[in-house]
């Protein structure tokens, strides 16, 4: 079964916004696991404009379900999973101030250091994935790395899917086959939705996780959080 992990940070954006703590992002992450999701992600970033790492803190002994950590391994955010030793760590090449993350790792240029931070979480007994483009070297290079997993960066796939979603798919398909044949866990993330959501995990229906937040918090606006966490479960079937 595909787990459905909600991405929170659009919510702190929102609390963060006004100050106070309106909307209560712990009470958000409580609710998401109630109606339904089986995973909450969070994507600290070094200036704290969404989620905070004290965020981070006050959720990880709540959360019943999966917590993924997301971010680029900067000695503060190490610091921060090994302290609250979420399910899951996701590696993200982001610069201090990319409004959000556009590429995944160039994993054989990387190689020695990625290696050396997934062997310090893996030895927290933390499972490790890494954010990567739909390119079959770029996984095989990531299971060099000792990795459990990769996440496959969904953006292109999303801009091209009204275009052909055949052709935008296909890297994709490719890239999700080498993981799998390199048993590799597999997940996907960034710009997924209720539009193209379906689609993908038809074409690839190994896949782990997929990680949702920008487009499932807009889409709640309009329908409510339960009901939408819904429809997304519904596209996994």
């Amino acid at each position: 079964m595909t787990k459905l992990s909600v991405n929170i940070n659009k919510v702190a954006t929102i609390r963060n916004a006004r100050g106070g703590n309106n909307p209560d992002v712990l009470k958000v992450a409580l609710d998401c696991e109630a109606f339904g999701a089986q995973g909450i992600t969070v994507h600290p970033r070094p200036d704290e404009r969404h989620i905070r790492y004290q965020d981070v803190r006050n959720i990880r002994p709540r959360v019943k379900t999966e917590f993924n950590i997301e971010g680029n391994p900067i000695d503060k955010y190490i610091e921060l999973v090994l302290e609250v030793k979420p399910t899951q760590v996701t590696l993200v090449p982001d610069s201090d101030n990319q409004i959000t993350s556009n590429h995944g790792w160039d994993t054989k240029k990387n190689i020695n250091f990625l290696t050396d931070v997934i062997g310090r979480f893996k030895e927290a007994g933390i499972r490790t994935s890494i954010f990567v483009d739909p390119d079959v070297e770029m996984v095989d290079y990531a299971k060099k790395c000792g990795t459990d997993r990769i996440e496959l960066y969904t953006e292109p796939y999303a801009s091209e899917y009204i275009k052909n979603r055949d052709s935008a798919i296909a890297p994709f398909i490719e890239a999700a086959k080498e993981a799998k044949k390199l048993g590799l866990g597999l997940n996907a993330g960034h710009d997924l939705s209720l539009v193209n959501l379906g689609y993908f995990y038809q074409q690839i229906p190994w896949i782990d996780e997929v990680s949702i937040g920008h487009a499932l918090i807009c889409d709640a606006l309009y329908m409510g959080l339960k009901d939408t966490i819904q429809k997304y479960l519904d596209c996994l079937k």
